[in-house]
């Protein structure tokens, strides 16, 4: 089959990632994958949550889609006086794939808050806010250590996020809105710079897979990931 914007089954789209798009943030980037757009800023805080012991960091995430990112507008969560089921999960997933690479110890007394906006969304938006969340949390850093907060990135790797799925029985990497829309099979994969599995997310939308089909599905994002972490590497400068 050919893909609608003419790419190949395992080539991603266009992937841009701006960095400091916001100076009131201690570390912000755009992250455009295609026509997906999504707003990341990371807010330095010195009061971590209760539960965390006493001396160590956290990071946290939100996300949201403004209203007009889809095709059609979308109420915001507030007008609804609850956050939507869908964003809690994904801010819960953004949260986790960050916080996987963080050494809270080292990172010492402090919050991370790290907000993904979507401007536009064209599929694979939980996977942009993950790939773009880290940057910003890694600009975030940066200026901790310049003010002398840090004496080194806390992290142990890079973090990036794609999809992947089956349409029309044929594996595809990072699926646009329409190829996601009509997939028989979707996953999102969140991966390390080492390429170690940070967390799956499968799903059998229009029929179940084999355990074949998934490990397809995931060598195709360990290939997507590998060159979004390049581009990370490209923005930051830093080696991990």
């Amino acid at each position: 089959m050919s893909r609608m914007d003419g790419r190949k089954y395992d080539e991603l789209r266009p992937v841009e990632i701006i960095p400091n798009i916001n100076k009131f943030a201690e570390g912000s980037c755009l992250i455009r994958c295609g026509n997906t757009h999504v707003l990341c800023t990371a807010s330095v805080e010195d009061k971590p949550p209760r539960h965390v012991p006493e001396g160590e960091g956290w990071v946290t995430a939100e996300y949201s889609m403004l209203p007009r990112a889809n095709r059609e507008r979308s109420r915001r969560d507030i007008s609804k006086l609850k956050l939507s089921g869908r964003s809690a999960e994904i801010q819960r997933l953004i949260g986790r794939a960050l916080r996987s690479v963080v050494d809270r110890k080292k990172l010492g007394p402090w919050n991370i808050t790290i907000d993904c906006d979507v401007l536009q969304g064209d599929g694979g938006t939980r996977t942009a806010s993950i790939t773009g969340g880290f940057v910003a949390m890694m600009l975030a850093f940066r200026k901790m250590m310049e003010a002398g907060v840090l004496a080194e990135y806390p992290v142990s790797g890079y973090v990036a996020a794609v999809s992947a799925g089956i349409v029309e029985d044929r594996p595809l990497l990072d699926l646009c809105y329409e190829e996601d829309s009509s997939a028989m099979v979707d996953l999102n994969c969140v991966m390390d710079g080492q390429g170690r599995l940070i967390e799956i997310q499968g799903t059998g939308e229009e029929r179940p897979f084999t355990l074949e089909e998934q490990q397809e599905l995931v060598r195709l994002c360990r290939k997507g990931i590998e060159e979004l972490q390049k581009v990370q590497r490209d923005v930051l400068g830093v080696d991990l």
